[in-house]
């Protein structure tokens, strides 16, 4: 259970991008939509502890989410609309990589999870390629792989887990059937407008 209550957020010059948002959101599919400049972005980036609220608490599985930056972390999985790759790696090394990165140790599990992820998301056969060179939508779909490497870990353990994921272009292989997965396994799939562009 993800809780917000009364959150807000000012940026300097008097910006008021949240103004005492309170939400409810249960395991499952959560679609937060809003014209450009509506705050999605600041949200997304509240819940994912990178950036501090100036009042309200947000509480996920009834920890506060700040109160252990580190913990709640590991129960995230975070896709912006835009993120730098490392240039020259192929989908499966960088995934690897970034799987190690999130305390996915154990090899052969580590590349059960990554063959397995690079599946869902419809990059298998592009497996060998730098991601550098992937269009922006087959750029998206590898985010979402790496979101979702710790849902898999999450779903050994029947904890709920959150995946956030902005700005996604519709495609054969979207991510509809990785957020039913995602449910159906106990965790919080949030989306951040598919077809969106540019957001506040």
């Amino acid at each position: 259970m993800l809780t917000l209550r009364e959150v807000t957020k000012r940026y300097p010059g008097g910006v008021i991008a949240l103004r005492g948002v309170s939400l409810t959101i249960g395991a499952g599919v959560f679609g937060l939509l809003g014209p450009n400049g509506a705050g999605k972005s600041t949200l997304m980036r509240t819940l994912a502890t990178l950036q501090p609220m100036d009042s309200g608490t947000v509480t996920f599985q009834g920890r506060e989410i700040f109160a252990d930056v580190t913990a709640h972390r590991q129960q995230l999985g975070y896709l912006p609309q835009d993120f730098g790759v490392y240039p020259g790696l192929s989908a499966r090394a960088l995934l690897d990589h970034l799987a190690l990165l999130k305390g996915l140790t154990e090899r052969a599990s580590r590349r059960e999870q990554v063959d397995r992820l690079l599946q869902q998301v419809n990059l298998w056969e592009h497996r060998d390629r730098a991601v550098s060179g992937f269009s922006g939508g087959m750029r998206q779909r590898f985010g979402i792989a790496q979101a979702l490497l710790r849902v898999v870990v999450a779903q050994a353990a029947c904890r709920q887990s959150l995946v956030y994921v902005g700005g996604l272009d519709q495609h054969p292989g979207n991510p509809h059937g990785i957020a039913r997965t995602c449910a159906a396994n106990r965790g919080a799939f949030r989306h951040q407008g598919f077809g969106a562009g540019e957001d506040g």
